[in-house]
């Protein structure tokens, strides 16, 4: 089969090309929108990460596409009623990272509670003096875990490691979670109200859509602090915005924002605010928060060490395999006819 694979480092590469063997493999810099072009357009298996958008008008410019294997958890960012009724299987990477990332929680939260940004940038202009750089311990404070799956589980059990209270919230209550000691789970108003900081762990949704909003911040304890590493429409941008000019927020560490793939490129950036496909405003709202000094924003990076990667490309072999092989795995969606097009023993 033809494998297409798009934003892979070269040992990256190196992992993927033991494919090779077995089918035609194929690589493109960047996003996919990018490089659709002549023979590429045979592609029957793309892989991808979430930087590429896999909508309609993308997909149908791959007339031969049997299965989108993306190196990511979510699938936000494809199509998958047009992968269902085209018949394109689309498998995910149901974990890779769940210590990795509930790790970049905890890097976010001790930089805000001991000032590490700014004792850094301190230090290496030559001033070592120590005004306006008072932190405040971690032991004795309450933490909001909302969303209790694996990385929250993770989280709830290094914010124990560091003696805080752990409050939780979910739709489903783990009911191993609710049976240990330090773990409370309580409705979403209670952890608003009674949490000194508070992390998100749940997926894109309609229903996750600005989950945390101005009803939600005006719940929350004056001088709150939040981090956001699971999808930047979880929390709404303008009422951000506004609880950090209030003090209700102390500050924030993101992973994600809504408008990161038109921050990633000004190019693309322009272009969408011109054809009015983006809110305006929230573009806005976002790079305002790029300049807050008690804003912490990485680039979308918690997943980011050598050994989550490996899993990601590990998982991703696999199912790439597994679907060549008649036994696919790791499928998210349903789609018509799928079995139709399986290239067994090609």
């Amino acid at each position: 089969m033809y494998i297409l694979a798009c934003d892979l480092e070269q040992w990256e590469r190196e992992r993927f090309g033991a494919l090779g063997s077995e089918h035609r493999v194929a690589f493109c810099t960047g996003k996919l929108i990018d490089s659709i072009e002549d023979d590429l357009r045979e592609a029957e298996i793309i892989s991808v990460f979430i930087h590429s958008e896999l909508r309609a008008d993308l997909l149908r410019r791959l007339p031969k596409l049997r299965l989108i294997a993306t190196r990511s958890t979510g699938t936000d960012h494809i199509d998958l009623s047009y992968c269902d009724s085209h018949g394109i299987s689309v498998c995910n990477v149901p974990s890779y990272g769940d210590n990795t990332v509930a790790e970049h929680v905890f890097a976010l939260i001790l930089n805000i509670s001991h000032k590490l940004t700014e004792s850094i940038e301190r230090t290496r202009s030559g001033d070592f003096s120590q005004y306006g750089l008072q932190g405040f311990d971690l032991q004795g404070k309450t933490i909001g875990v909302v969303g209790t799956g694996l990385i929250g589980r993770y989280v709830a059990g290094i914010a124990l490691g560091f003696r805080m209270r752990v409050l939780a919230y979910d739709l489903k209550p783990d009911k191993e979670l609710k049976s240990r000691s330090g773990y409370q789970y309580v409705d979403m108003e209670t952890l608003l109200r009674e949490s000194d900081v508070i992390t998100l762990h749940v997926p894109s949704t309609p229903k996750t859509r600005h989950l945390i909003s101005q009803k939600e911040f005006a719940l929350m304890k004056q001088g709150v602090v939040l981090i956001n590493t699971a999808r930047g429409d979880v929390v709404d941008i303008k009422a951000l915005v506004e609880a950090l000019a209030d003090e209700k927020v102390r500050a924030v560490g993101l992973d994600v924002l809504p408008g990161e793939p038109e921050i990633r490129e000004e190019a693309e950036l322009l272009r969408s605010v011109f054809r009015k496909r983006h809110n305006l405003e929230t573009l806005l709202a976002d790079h305002l928060l790029l300049r807050l000094r008690n804003v912490y924003i990485t680039p979308h990076n918690a997943f980011n060490t050598n050994e989550a990667v490996s899993r990601i490309l590990d998982t991703t072999i696999d199912n790439i395999r597994g679907y060549c092989q008649g036994k696919p795995q790791n499928v998210v969606n349903r789609p018509q006819n799928a079995a139709s097009f399986l290239h067994l023993g090609e």
